[in-house]
């Protein structure tokens, strides 16, 4: 089929392609698809495949031509973007279908001429990514940071007894409850909880009403009324005071190992001591730290970049990166979509004015990430087998690394994804090798890796 392309370059990575087919080829492609229709046909006084071809375009008339038509376009676009002639820059993104701009009529006596719109990968020219400077906080590893730590691994370590007939409630039990809210004397019905278990003292309940059960005693039963500011985080009870009746079911004390180096010993056999285990949290810690300034320099180097480059996002590019975000989000709460869209629901909040906040963000990473990806192809930088084997030897030697690590990485799909990894990570070594790094202000460990910078 004789075609014709004439190709123009939209706002926001969109391109338009007019396409021009010869009448001759129109003609035919409509005949045949005709052919097809009598051969399955079936009317009233014709045998099925022997309805005449006048009767057959009399009968369904300008429906039968629009779908023909519909029919002529797809084939045309599908043959269009299946040939080798289309560069890739002009090839419609993976999840952006084509769509047709203006329905032709179908002309015998006439080129069949057509429109389609779709988004394509932006093109750029990425901005000076050397000579450049950028301030990064610097931190340290502190002894109040491993000893943090340590108290986590006593928590983890921890046994779970019950209180002493009598004992009241303290800061640091763990109380199992039953609440409801009242209203007029008796429980609202939806807000009833059985069995909830949580430590006192975390917040880790909806009423936030911790302090109030301090000296509570198994079986008491307490009617709470808060009022609870208009920031409060649940806006179903934003504003409101309302009473909560709690009844504490069971109550129970943590019991902390002591700090020596039998606890060490339990955590590993590999530790001997409680120095031992000291200095492997001070290495892990070290590395996690280490990463995240590198994490915080490169991003610092890329946003320089992206100041003096200019990239036209397709519009859905960034609709697919914001439906991600959902996504993740709903995985993150181990819930589906359906349910983190109730769940919003019930706390006030809006999706498309999530979405109309997190859209600032979200372009500056895809553009971010359309910086790297193009700089790597431009600097022809490729993962070799050998990269790839060190790569995997440096990661299963790795203290918290499992077992099964390096078989893991032998698989052919993991090893492509190690590639892209292991090309990046040489394009972060060039941009930090190639521009300036001032030291900035100190910052704790915990700032850091809680990305405050």
């Amino acid at each position: 089929m004789a075609i014709n392309k004439e190709i123009t370059r939209l706002e926001n990575s969109s391109l338009r392609m007019t396409l021009r087919v010869n009448k001759e080829d129109v003609r035919s492609q409509y005949d045949e698809l005709l052919d097809e229709y009598v051969k399955s046909s079936a009317i009233p006084g014709f045998r099925r495949g022997k309805v005449p071809r006048d009767i057959l375009e009399r009968k369904f008339g300008a429906a039968f031509q629009q779908e023909v038509l519909g029919k002529i376009i797809g084939k045309t676009v599908q043959e269009v973007f299946a040939g080798d002639d289309i560069p890739r820059e002009n090839k419609p993104l993976p999840y952006a279908d084509p769509r047709l701009e203006d329905e032709p009529a179908l002309d015998f006596d006439s080129d069949l001429c057509f429109s389609i719109v779709y988004d394509v990968l932006p093109q750029f020219t990425p901005g000076p990514w050397k000579g450049l400077e950028v301030e990064v906080p610097s931190a340290a590893v502190s002894e109040e940071d491993i000893a943090r730590e340590l108290e986590d691994i006593r928590d983890r370590s921890s046994i779970v007894l019950d209180r002493d007939e009598g004992d009241g409630a303290a800061a640091g039990d763990v109380v199992t409850v039953d609440y409801c809210e009242l209203r007029d004397g008796g429980p609202v019905p939806g807000t009833e909880r059985q069995d909830f278990v949580f430590t006192l003292g975390s917040g880790y309940n909806i009423y936030q009403f911790d302090e109030q059960l301090i000296g509570m005693k198994k079986d008491e039963t307490r009617d709470i009324t808060k009022t609870f500011p208009d920031t409060y985080p649940y806006k179903d009870l934003a504003g409101k005071t309302l009473t909560v009746r709690v009844v504490l079911r069971a109550l129970k004390e943590k019991k902390l190992p002591d700090l020596n180096d039998e606890l060490a010993q339990d955590v590993d056999e590999k530790y001997q001591t409680l120095g031992d285990l000291k200095n492997s949290i001070r290495e892990r810690l070290g590395r996690s730290l280490d990463g995240r300034i590198r994490e915080i320099t490169v991003s610092r180097i890329l946003e320089k970049i992206l100041e003096t480059t200019s990239i036209g996002l397709p519009e859905s590019m960034v609709r697919l990166e914001l439906d991600s975000r959902f996504k993740n989000l709903a995985r993150r709460f181990n819930i589906n979509q359906n349910e983190l869209m109730d769940n919003l629901a019930k706390t006030g909040q809006d999706p498309q004015k999530m979405r109309e906040e997190w859209r600032p963000e979200a372009e500056r990473a895809l553009k971010t990430r359309l910086i790297v990806e193009t700089l790597m192809e431009e600097l022809k930088l490729e993962a070799s087998e050998q990269d790839l084997d060190e790569e995997i030897k440096r990661r299963a030697a790795l203290p918290d690394s499992p077992g099964d690590f390096e078989q893991y990485y032998k698989q052919e799909q993991v090893r492509e994804y190690l590639k892209e990894d292991i090309k990046e990570r040489k394009l972060f070594d060039l941009l930090i090798a190639e521009n300036k790094i001032k030291k900035g202000k100190k910052r704790t460990y915990l700032d850091l890796m809680g990305n405050k910078e």
